[in-house]
């Protein structure tokens, strides 16, 4: 988009981590944004002489970063946070289904806002919500989610999920809770015609996305591939995230999850899977041979046992990786920036002990690693010029980092660090902490009454 003068917004005076190519940093640099676009980075001060200033941010003290990308997460669960708090995988989801299965769309749309709001004051600016429950009769919840993320400003891919195996035929879901396959590829393809824009700027995509092997029918993630694909849209699932899920799919489609995810066609560039936990040297080399990206959620791994992923080992075959939230029924502080944390102290647990992340790869992975997963990093995930302007200031001289002389290290490692500013497609959403595009009260106490509505229906059963 070509920006004429009266469009440039001048941040200077701030600490820059690009996370280009070359891992581009400035001590104190400035940033130039033309209309929704990035005109210009570099060190020092901007060029006095710019025309058509309208705004000049004086961001001493702040380090500017690209906005974090989240690959993973399932917006409705903001209703059911502290529940099942101290089970596995499949048991977590066996005591929560019942629950789950009575939203509705003003619960949808609440626990939507409540979920893009955590995140986008903590430096989100591209979310994904992965939703697979559509109760019958429940309303457009598709559109309550897509309405949410268009009012709060975020970037935004929804994953439509589905899911068609319910307990009388092996999955986990109560019946009650699946969708007919028929019915869900067709909702699906509904969804993409309605809400996808494949444009390099676009507000709003959407990915098809069964739900998981154990909950999912062959035919649905064959044709749901298929379906992607004609449509010419992404495809997420998620993949290995158990060793309950591994011994599910030895047991039902005698072999592992990988190479049933490849009997299906659910291998490629245009796919991303969440979790990817106890994967083996071949699931790997299968992963980085197709281009296949990964969503890494460390919290809720932790969260639910799960384990730790291979993310060393991923990176090192080149494979695609980006950090998730995951529900927050899971993960119930809601926030990426934990997971920028959480990844490099988590892995350090695993066999490549000290080595196996450093601050910056972490960076990377919520950013430049996301947007790579995501299918969006020609146009977003680094600040460099002619990329949209999706980026945050982050506040490093308060008392929680102003002794870390490293910036980088600092928002990593250090507390969360407050956000001054984030701005998404060149449109402030974030100011001094509060979203300026919605009433961070109002959308509390929406949560709040939606949570209740929802335990006292699943209470009645």
């Amino acid at each position: 988009m070509a920006a004429t003068a009266a469009e440039r917004v001048v941040i200077e005076n701030c600490a820059i981590a690009t996370v280009d190519e070359g891992g581009t940093e400035f001590a104190a640099g400035h940033l130039v944004l033309a209309g929704n676009r990035i005109e210009s980075v570099g060190a020092g001060r901007a060029p006095e002489d710019l025309q058509g200033v309208v705004r000049r941010i004086d961001a001493t003290g702040h380090l500017a970063t690209p906005g974090l990308v989240n690959t993973h997460h399932h917006f409705y669960q903001w209703i059911t946070r502290g529940l099942a708090t101290d089970h596995n995988l499949f048991d977590w989801l066996t005591a929560l289904y019942p629950t789950w299965a009575r939203i509705d769309e003003p619960m949808v749309h609440a626990a939507a806002q409540g979920s893009l709001a955590m995140m986008a004051r903590g430096g989100v600016t591209t979310a994904m919500d992965h939703h697979y429950v559509f109760p019958r009769g429940a309303g457009d919840l598709s559109g309550a989610i897509v309405r949410a993320a268009r009012d709060m400003g975020v970037r935004f891919t929804l994953a439509r999920g589905s899911m068609d195996r319910g307990a009388s035929d092996g999955g986990l879901p109560p019946d009650f809770a699946v969708e007919g396959l028929d019915e869900a590829l067709a909702a699906t393809e509904a969804t993409v015609k309605e809400h996808h824009d494949a444009s390099p700027d676009a507000m709003t995509q959407v990915a098809v996305a069964p739900c998981s092997p154990f909950s999912v029918s062959t035919d649905l993630m064959r044709r749901g591939a298929e379906l992607a694909r004609s449509l010419g849209v992404r495809l997420h699932t998620h993949g290995s995230e158990t060793v309950e899920e591994e011994k599910f799919c030895h047991e039902l489609f005698g072999m592992g999850p990988t190479d049933y995810f490849e009997s299906t066609g659910w291998l490629g560039e245009d796919v991303w899977m969440a979790h990817c936990v106890h994967m083996n040297d071949a699931d790997i080399a299968a992963f980085a041979r197709t281009g296949t990206g990964v969503a890494h959620c460390p919290s809720s791994n932790a969260r639910l046992a799960a384990g730790i992923a291979r993310v060393p080992d991923l990176i090192a075959a080149g494979v695609p990786v980006g950090l998730g939230v995951d529900g927050t029924a899971s993960n119930e502080s809601g926030e990426l920036h934990t997971e920028l944390r959480n990844a490099v102290l988590v892995n350090r647990l695993g066999p490549h002990r000290e080595a196996a992340l450093t601050a910056r790869q972490s960076l990377r992975l919520g950013t430049i690693g996301g947007a790579k997963v995501l299918g969006r990093a020609a146009d977003t995930g680094s600040l460099e010029p002619g990329k949209l302007a999706d980026l945050v200031l982050w506040k490093m001289d308060t008392l929680a980092h102003s002794s870390i002389a490293d910036p980088v290290t600092a928002l990593v490692l250090g507390a969360p660090a407050p956000v001054t500013a984030s701005f998404v497609n060149g449109r402030q959403i974030v100011a001094d902490g509060r979203l300026t595009t919605v009433d961070e009260d109002a959308v509390a106490r929406a949560t709040r009454d939606e949570a209740r509505r929802l335990a006292r229906i699943a209470a009645r059963g």
